[in-house]
């Protein structure tokens, strides 16, 4: 396993890390804390020293696995978590420092934990950036010794960008894979000027660049790859990185004759993630300790080629640049 530095918290993390959607629900399968450990201890055995969860992840029985297999290890594993989801209806008015404040005392106790590594803001409306009084909160919570770094897991390229101007910022969550192109146009220069640590979501934009999709795959109909493709339940970039799923299939056709079969075109996606210096650790989901092993693989894979880079580009263009670039 390669480390890279997490922005201005210092921390060393695994290039390859976990993240914990699709073990704490919100993919038709319901929580399952036995297999949840598995998949969180497979990650720790293959040097996976990073892991994110969220509270709102099974109302935090994710939270308490992640914390329970870590302090069952000797080794260092920085814990990453989010608030604000939880605000229903979902809007800038909901979120009020107290009530910041009350969600991370609830991630501290679901993880019998004294200091959270990372609390980041759960995707919150663009408005909520522009309120010095959310930021302010987290930093009275860092001097009380709660937590140890903020940060912010956003939709929109712009809303990184906003939260950046705060000082107490350390990390930026934002989706990056080869459909979601738009974060090495600013993105990536200005998380370099400011010492922010970036972290790639979605990279796998919800399995269809796994390669094994189809016109034909189901889905179950709590799997958000069902009920939310044109954002019904929250916003639409989350599943499939917002793009049309027959389109995106077509993509993934022409993405399959740039690469190799072996190991797999989820392999390739993600070693294209970490062509990218700035970025510091991509995130993506397991549902058994073997989708684990497969993804910290890939950082083994050789880097790609200047034409396959180029390839990437010309069929993110031509396939999806229209419908998706402008609107995250």
């Amino acid at each position: 396993m390669n480390y890279r530095k997490l922005g201005k918290s210092g921390f060393n993390v695994s290039e390859i890390s976990l993240g914990t959607w699709q073990v704490g629900g919100g993919w038709g399968e319901p929580f399952n804390e036995k297999k949840a450990e598995e998949i969180i201890h497979a990650a720790i055995d293959a040097g996976v020293n990073f892991i994110d969860t969220a509270d709102v992840y099974s109302d935090g029985q994710s939270e308490a696995a992640v914390a329970k297999v870590v302090k069952s290890r000797s080794e260092e594993v920085f814990l990453a978590t989010k608030c604000g989801r939880q605000i229903q209806p979902h809007t800038a008015e909901g979120y009020t420092p107290e009530r910041l404040i009350s969600y991370v005392e609830e991630s501290l106790q679901n993880m019998k934990l004294e200091t959270l590594d990372l609390v980041q803001l759960h995707c919150p409306p663009t408005e909520v950036y522009s309120r010095p009084e959310i930021f302010g909160a987290f930093e009275k919570l860092k001097e009380q010794g709660k937590i140890r770094n903020l940060g912010v897991s956003v939709e929109l390229v712009d809303e990184a960008l906003m939260a950046m101007k705060y000082p107490n910022v350390t990390t930026v969550q934002v989706i990056f894979n080869m459909f979601r192109l738009k974060p090495t146009e600013q993105l990536f220069a200005a998380a370099k000027e400011n010492n922010i640590g970036l972290i790639a979501r979605v990279p796998l934009a919800s399995g269809l660049l796994s390669g094994k999709m189809s016109s034909n795959t189901t889905f179950n109909p709590e799997d958000h790859r069902a009920f939310n493709r044109h954002g019904e339940a929250f916003d639409k970039g989350e599943t499939f990185s917002g793009v049309d799923y027959e389109q995106g299939l077509a993509a993934v056709e022409e993405l399959k004759k740039l690469f190799p079969a072996e190991p797999s075109l989820a392999a390739w996606a993600l070693r294209w993630v970490l062509m990218f210096p700035e970025i510091s650790t991509v995130i993506p989901g397991a549902s058994r300790p073997e989708q684990v092993r497969s993804n910290i693989q890939a950082a083994e894979l050789p880097a790609l080629s200047a034409a396959q880079m180029e390839g990437v580009k010309a069929i993110y263009d031509q396939y999806l640049r229209p419908a998706v670039h402008q609107a995250w």
